[in-house]
């Protein structure tokens, strides 16, 4: 594979504390009250306003005042609490090395995700940094997949592979017709990717990087 497209929130960095704090906040602002962290744990992943949708039965209006009552603690604190996957740094230079050009691929917006590879000092190791734009538009894992191909001008797909954590980033790549790998270490579980039709499944960042070298 030439081109390596990897998700950032729970493949190359873990977001927990700081995603999980901000829908607190959000929900807060909202009259729901939740003191458990780890059931919010949920959301890291899918795009932001289809939880508030999905998962509290908001309102369109109401999913978007949460929506920025999120990014209200996230652009401040969130943002920041944040931290890099052992071994990750690693796994980017060996494959840049290897010749690999690696994009970032998350359905977060743009502008978050470069200042969070920036504050890890890991934007030199990519080709692009793609996200959703900040109407949200282009947020979903194929659109944003879409995105990145059209923008790098990338048209053998037989060259792509999407890597993430959750079924979303699976099913983004098999819409668009592109290979994929997904990572345990993540917030995803084996069942969910393995039921997504991950075509290779890596329990560590060691195991990524052999399963990426050779594909």
């Amino acid at each position: 594979m030439k081109y390596i497209l990897m998700d950032l929130d729970g493949t190359i960095t873990n977001p927990k504390t700081g995603i999980t704090r901000s829908f607190q906040y959000a929900l807060k602002a909202m009259d729901i009250f939740i003191d458990d962290l780890d059931s919010l744990k949920k959301h890291i992943g899918p795009p932001l306003k289809s939880s508030f949708l999905e998962c509290y039965g908001f309102d369109d209006n109401k999913a978007d005042l949460a929506v920025k009552k999120y990014r209200e603690y996230y652009n401040e604190f969130g943002l920041y609490e944040n931290e890099m996957y052992e071994g990750m740094e690693s796994v980017l230079k060996g494959l840049q090395d290897a010749g690999k050009l690696l994009i970032v691929a998350t359905s977060k917006p743009e502008l978050i995700a470069r200042k969070i590879l920036e504050h890890f000092h890991l934007d030199h190791y990519f080709l692009d940094i793609c996200g959703a734009a900040p109407d949200d538009s282009h947020s979903k894992k194929d659109e944003v997949i879409q995105y990145v191909l059209s923008k790098n001008q990338i048209a053998d797909l037989s060259e792509v592979v999407m890597v993430g954590d959750r079924k979303y980033d699976i099913e983004g790549a098999k819409i668009v017709g592109i290979s994929s790998v997904g990572v345990l270490y993540g917030f995803g579980d084996r069942e969910e990717l393995e039921m997504a039709g991950a075509d290779k499944i890596a329990a560590s960042t060691n195991e990524l990087y052999d399963i990426l070298i050779q594909m």
